[in-house]
C-alpha cells in the first residue's frame, strides 16, 4: 500500500514500464516512508482516442510519454504530498526522460478498514501492520 494506477497510451517497451514503475515507487518510499517491499502497481495501456488529458486551462502541453497517475492510500500530510509529487517527476524525467509537464497525479485517501492483503482480513485493524 499505497496502490498506484499507470494510464498510459499504448507503444512503451517493457524495459520503459518497468522503469516508470521503479521510479513511482522510488517516489512513494522516499515521500511516504512506506517499507520497501510494499509495492502495488497497476499499468493500463489505451489507444490514444481512449485517454485524453487536457491542461485544465494551465497551458501545459502533453506529449505521447504523458501518464496519468492514480494513487490509493491512507491519508497523507499535505508537505508528504507535495513532496511524493515532486520526487515522482524528477524520478520519472530523470529515468524515464518523460516531461514533469506529462505527469498528472490525483491522490485518493481512504481508511484503514479499506484494506485486506489477503485471507479476507483487515491487517491494518487487526494490528498485523
Amino acid at each position: 500500500m499505497p496502490l498506484i494506477k499507470f494510464d498510459i497510451l499504448k507503444g512503451r517497451t517493457e524495459a520503459q514500464t518497468r522503469a516508470m514503475l521503479d521510479g513511482a515507487h522510488r517516489a512513494v518510499v522516499n515521500a511516504f516512508q512506506v517499507p520497501e517491499h510494499d509495492r502495488y502497481q497497476v499499468v493500463m495501456e489505451h489507444e490514444p482516442a481512449h485517454l485524453i488529458v487536457e491542461d485544465t486551462g494551465l497551458g501545459i502541453e502533453r506529449t505521447k510519454n504523458m501518464v496519468m497517475i492514480t494513487v490509493v492510500t491512507r491519508p497523507r500530510a499535505q508537505e508528504a504530498k507535495e513532496h511524493f509529487y515532486q520526487e515522482l517527476t524528477r524520478e520519472l524525467q530523470e529515468r524515464c526522460q518523460i516531461a514533469p509537464s506529462d505527469v498528472v497525479v490525483s491522490l485518493i485517501s481512504n481508511s484503514d478498514a479499506d484494506w485486506s492483503f489477503g485471507h479476507g482480513v483487515a491487517q491494518f485493524l487487526t494490528g498485523e501492520l
